[in-house]
């Protein structure tokens, strides 16, 4: 019997290394491709955000937008399903005659419950799902799901002894589709509820799509070499070249991560072997720990207790809750950091620890919060990344003092590109503005004394 498969692409927008691909195209005798939005993600939360804001919808746009053109220049075609996939899938199975459905398995309850509710539905359709997300095979690693490990060194060290990456999957040279196909338009913002000047106005920190990620992946290896000086770089804030920039196209799936083992391993044979390539390829391992651990722990995560259950006393004042996600805390280094987000869609790792410290310890509120803003903003958002790492800063990481670390990483020009009211202070005043009279910038939500000994490097340097 002819086999004729869909592939539904989700947080897999590459034709690289995409077993779902690969398979179906090896195994069925014509395909269509298919993707699917999700109107209800752009609903607005209790808080009053979207789950997901204008520059992650933005830059998904250009992500579909380029497998788009990757799969007609096959022979391809892609459809767009504007409203779910609980829609799309069964519409396309019936008018089609699809027997075969193939696509990336998922790992959190949120997409796997659509997933399951698509399955559910539908009877008559085998569908074939694949292991994608990870460096590392979730099937190689030495441990069940069941026992990850509650420390990374105890993941990371067993795991690179008894496991490797596995190869990567070719690209295709022609597709199968079936003909006459006609690709639909990219939905339009308005559907999703964004206006024409949010749209317009909104500027995602990267490009989106397969294309970019690899022209990006092939400009930070061989052609800058600056992965040669990643180690030290990595802590900066503002910029392309002081990282990787990875991660974007990593939480879409429009890069792989054993593409970039591979090409790590390359450049380590050809260019340099170092602390950096070492550290970018850790960050991969991390990125998969983080992943199979939140596999292990599910919903709670997500939860204020988290998965260890503790319970923390949180003020949750909105108003303080509103001056962050606004940038508007008058302390510079949080404010920068939040405005750039809201701008762009990004923000480095080094915002990233300052303002979830600063959140948690601080302003004291409930760390689910801020990771669901962080959720709605992030172009690079990944549910295990994100909420582990916010789980991190409200359980069992130590404090980080923003003022000191805007000193530390001689964050000046950063404040004054991304605040204005600060632009033509000195650098002694665009770290500290509260110690002076400068009216358009707002005071301090509260100065800390445990900040005082920061503050006083600040006023006085050391010679």
């Amino acid at each position: 019997m002819a086999k004729r498969g869909l592939v539904w692409f989700k947080n897999d927008l590459r034709l690289h290394d995409n077993e779902a691909l690969f398979r179906a195209q090896e195994e069925c005798d014509d395909l269509l491709f298919c993707y699917c939005m999700e109107k209800k993600d752009f609903e607005k939360l209790e808080p009053g955000f979207r789950r997901i804001d204008i520059n992650r919808f933005k830059f998904t746009q250009q992500s579909v937008l380029n497998l788009r053109e990757s799969l007609e220049s096959l022979g391809g075609h892609l459809i767009v399903g504007e409203i779910s996939a609980l829609e799309t899938i069964p519409e396309l199975i019936e008018k089609y005659d699809i027997t075969d459905v193939y696509a990336e398995k998922e790992y959190a309850s949120y997409e796997i419950n659509l997933v399951d509710q698509v399955v559910n539905s539908l009877s008559d359709v085998k569908f074939h799902f694949f292991w994608g997300k990870t460096l590392y095979h979730k099937d190689d690693i030495p441990f069940e799901i069941a026992k990850i490990p509650l420390t990374s060194k105890a993941y990371r060290i067993p795991v690179g002894t008894h496991a490797e990456p596995r190869t990567t999957f070719s690209l295709p040279i022609k597709l199968n589709a079936v003909e006459k196909i006609k690709t639909k338009k990219i939905p339009s913002y308005s559907v999703y509820g964004f206006n024409k000047d949010e749209y317009e106005n909104s500027k995602p920190f990267v490009k989106g799509g397969e294309t970019a990620a690899l022209e990006r992946l092939e400009y930070y290896t061989f052609k800058s070499e600056l992965l040669t000086g990643y180690r030290w770089s990595r802590n900066k804030s503002d910029g392309l070249d002081y990282s990787s920039k990875f991660s974007p196209y990593l939480s879409l799936g429009c890069i792989s991560a054993r593409e970039i083992y591979k090409k790590v391993k390359d450049y380590e044979s050809k260019i340099k072997k170092n602390q950096s390539t070492w550290w970018l390829v850790f960050e991969l391992v991390w990125r998969d720990y983080f992943t199979f651990k939140g596999m292990r722990f599910g919903n709670t995560i997500f939860q204020t207790n988290g998965y260890k259950n503790k319970d923390i006393v949180w003020e949750n004042d909105p108003l303080k809750f509103e001056k962050w996600c606004q940038g508007m805390t008058g302390i510079p280094f949080i404010d920068a950091h939040m405005r750039q987000l809201n701008q762009t869609g990004y923000m480095s790792n080094r915002g990233r620890v300052n303002c979830a410290s600063y959140f948690v310890h601080d302003l004291k509120i409930d760390w689910t919060w801020g990771a669901a803003y962080f959720e709605a903003k992030l172009i690079d958002y990944d549910v295990s990344s994100n909420w582990m790492n916010w789980h991190m800063q409200a359980f069992e990481i130590w404090y980080t003092n923003p003022v000191h670390q805007s000193n530390k990483y001689k964050s000046q020009d950063f404040i004054r590109k991304w605040i204005p009211e600060l632009s033509d202070r000195s650098d002694v005043e665009v770290l500290i503005p509260w110690e002076f009279d400068i009216p358009a910038y707002p005071k301090p939500i509260e100065v800390y004394k445990k900040w005082n000994r920061a503050i006083n490097l600040i006023q006085k340097p050391a010679v």
